[in-house]
């Protein structure tokens, strides 16, 4: 390893014709070694001329709107529920897409809707026979008969998907105005498989100079379900979720593949849909398995025609990824060469680099070069301040890459709107430095990792890894609790139920996180009813495991108590059922126990489960709010337990997890080698080529002393969002 720092390439510029002057100028002072376009916008001769590596972007799902509207029966589909009607009387009739975006959706008149649709009471949740109602294709509605009074009724039904969200999205975003919408088609077709590749061999041979291909992800988007704007603009979104994968064609398919039909209510779910958030049925979890099976046959065909042609094929983890699985096992037989994720933040970075089965992993940063960000912020407009914006996100961001590399990065959008920001031009080339830095110090060899392995347990395991479901839902437990995670010197894995039940509890795995609310797919839902899950990690923790349980863990309604490992945390939770069962008393712990000595101030988790309650004198709690315990500690048999009412990512709230995943362990005496003392702060240390990275992820400077191994300390200043490389 050398000490001279490479501070060019390994990074994507978004260019823009028109604006040839400005990429150029750009794209060497920030080091590009590659162009991108980007949707709406194009590369002009003179960029593609330059002696940069030139990425182009397709969709092969909307490449050619003129072939979709011809055959507008290949379009893509989904089912939707229909808004409950309340019945009056004995009849009721349903507007189909009442509350939807009917620029984005459209009923299906095409297949019968007495054998792909269904009917339901919803509030005694039986399906109303067949007989019992009618659909009119020209008004879109369902007529139902010999209804019960005051009884809710819905219709699952199939509907055309006439504009393509992503797309959709972004005209609306920039104010695309008459320009023509992009509607997707659907491969899972024999006849849109042949357009489609012979599309992308013509689309080869007219781009000699392009060497990179990148797929706005592939075939399938995430699941977004506009409504009427009049009313709510979106209804419904999930980025893991499966929704927009169905049509009538791949049910029969999967039936003729899997011996079992699938029917419309395994989508609906009661107007839950997929959500990643529920505990997948068994069901659901083979239509993906099925899809993700397809998904990499067709993609494979594509790629091999690029690389054919010559060219390395990318894809983007966000927009289709879905059926794509980038944590499952068949990633590696698609042959693509990259994956390109857009990052906010350290556990996204985390997700990006731990996948397997490609070789280059990029991270697209924010703020993306639009006029306002995903929430409607200003953004590269009056009112903006992008340059503070990309600080910020690079600063979450920097904590994952401590932990684990990536190979490029790189920005998407329209380059002109950097014009009026000087600050952010000169922003995203400290950044690009930084990131080139550290990833020449993981070339050198691995950071230092602590002697402890974490497993986070949920319904999805290792197919969520760092709980992809979408960006950072604030609120929610296990995000916040990743993102914690994401930027400590420990290794950490992710597991499901069913590989407990069929495998045990790996060997080398020293604590165990159960985090979330009750019946969802991260705390476990009727998972917990299965008494071999309870043995195993029961005797696990017995024989010296750790376990940490935040939020709900365990959580469910069954043989009289709600935390089904509450034996294991020393506490339960009040639900109304054991109201006139006394509580043992507690007293706060007065001794300054190791996982607290961090804490300078109240502890904030945000939303804390309340009514929690001690069950044995062996618990002790280390802090309470209105008479609910918010932290205890237990110690099980040889092994230890700890729980949080909550989570909330900040400083003090991940060292204080930090801490916690060490007590459980029984392992205090190995966490402060390569610890800083200013929990504002984070460090790596890089033993092979003796470099220790200091970085301050908070808005003001920062000192902090790091404490090496072997009890040396290193006294560090840092700026606000300040980086230090020391030399060991």
């Amino acid at each position: 390893m050398t000490d001279k720092i490479t501070y060019k390439g390994d990074f994507t510029l978004p260019g823009e014709a028109g604006y040839e002057d400005l990429t150029l100028e750009l794209a060497g002072k920030w080091g590009a070694d590659a162009i991108r376009d980007s949707d709406g916008t194009v590369l002009s001769d003179r960029i593609i001329s330059a002696d940069y590596n030139i990425y182009s972007t397709i969709c092969l799902v909307r490449a050619d709107n003129e072939w979709a509207k011809a055959n507008r029966d290949k379009l893509q589909q989904n089912y939707l529920m229909s808004d409950p009607v309340l019945a009056e009387n004995d009849k009721v009739e349903i507007s189909l897409l009442d509350g939807f975006f009917r620029e984005q959706l459209e009923v299906n008149t095409n297949d019968d809707p007495k054998t792909w649709w269904q009917v339901f009471d919803r509030t005694n949740g039986e399906e109303v026979p067949k007989s019992l109602w009618t659909f009119d294709p020209g008004k879109g509605t369902v007529t139902i008969n010999k209804t019960k009074k005051w009884h809710r009724y819905t219709v699952n039904f199939l509907a055309y998907r006439i504009w393509e969200a992503i797309s959709m999205y972004n005209h609306t975003t920039n104010n695309w105005g008459d320009r023509e919408h992009q509607m997707p088609v659907d491969p899972i077709y024999p006849e849109t498989q042949k357009f489609m590749l012979g599309f992308l061999q013509k689309w080869l041979d007219e781009h000699p100079k392009t060497k990179i291909v990148r797929f706005t992800s592939l075939f399938y988007n995430f699941a977004w379900f506009w409504g009427d704007p009049a009313i709510q603009r979106f209804r419904y979104a999930d980025w893991g979720s499966y929704e927009m994968t169905v049509s009538p064609l791949a049910m029969r398919l999967f039936a003729k593949d899997r011996g079992y039909s699938m029917t419309s209510e395994d989508f609906v779910n009661n107007g839950t849909y997929c959500s990643s958030h529920n505990v997948p049925s068994e069901r659901l979890l083979e239509w993906m398995d099925f899809m993700n099976e397809f998904v990499v046959s067709f993609g494979r065909k594509c790629i091999d025609l690029i690389h054919a042609a010559g060219k390395v094929a990318y894809m983007f983890y966000d927009d289709h990824w879905v059926g794509t699985e980038p944590y499952g096992m068949r990633l590696k037989d698609f042959g693509f060469d990259g994956l390109i994720k857009c990052v906010f933040n350290a556990f996204e970075a985390r997700l990006c680099s731990g996948v397997q089965g490609v070789k280059t992993k990029e991270l697209r940063l924010h703020p993306y070069l639009f006029p306002t960000g995903l929430k409607g912020e200003p953004t590269f407009m009056a009112g903006g301040d992008p340059a503070l914006d990309a600080r910020k996100f690079w600063a979450d961001i920097r904590r994952g890459l401590l932990r684990a590399p990536a190979d490029r990065i790189g920005l998407g959008g329209y380059l002109h709107l950097v014009r009026d920001f000087p600050d952010f031009v000169e922003c995203i080339e400290q950044i690009s430095r930084e990131f080139r830095t550290l990833k020449q110090f993981h070339a050198g060899g691995n950071p230092y990792t602590a002697p402890l392995k974490a497993a986070i347990l949920t319904a999805w395991g290792k197919m969520r890894s760092w709980v992809y479901v979408g960006h950072f839902i604030h609120g929610m437990e296990l995000y916040e609790v990743t993102e914690s995670l994401a930027g400590m010197p420990v290794d950490v894995s992710f597991i499901s139920f069913s590989d407990i039940l069929e495998h045990g509890i790996p060997k080398d795995i020293d604590v165990m996180i159960n985090a979330g609310r009750v019946g969802t797919a991260w705390s476990g839902g009727e998972h917990w009813k299965n008494e071999k899950i309870l043995e195993a990690i029961t005797g696990w923790v017995a024989g010296g495991g750790g376990f940490i349980g935040v939020g709900e863990p365990s959580a469910i309604r069954h043989s009289g108590q709600y935390f089904q490992l509450a034996h294991l945390l020393g506490v339960d939770r009040e639900t109304g059922s054991t109201l006139s069962n006394v509580k043992p008393e507690y007293t706060l712990s007065e001794m300054k126990h190791f996982i607290l000595e961090d804490v300078k101030e109240d502890i904030d988790f945000g939303k804390d489960i309340d009514q929690v309650y001690v069950i044995d004198q062996n618990t002790s709690v280390l802090s309470e709010k209105s008479g609910s315990p918010k932290i205890t500690v237990k110690t099980f048999g040889k092994g230890r337990s700890v729980y949080m009412s909550g989570f909330r990512y900040t400083p003090q709230n991940t060292r204080l997890l930090h801490r916690s995943l060490f007590w459980a362990a029984g392992n205090q005496e190995d966490y402060m080698p390569w610890t800083c003392s200013n929990i504002f702060t984070d460090c790596a240390f890089y033993p092979d080529i003796r470099k220790l990275v200091v970085i301050n992820s908070s808005d003001n400077a920062e000192k902090t002393k790091v404490y090496a191994s072997g009890g040396k300390v290193y006294d560090v200043s840092l700026e606000s969002h300040g980086i230090q490389i020391i030399d060991l």
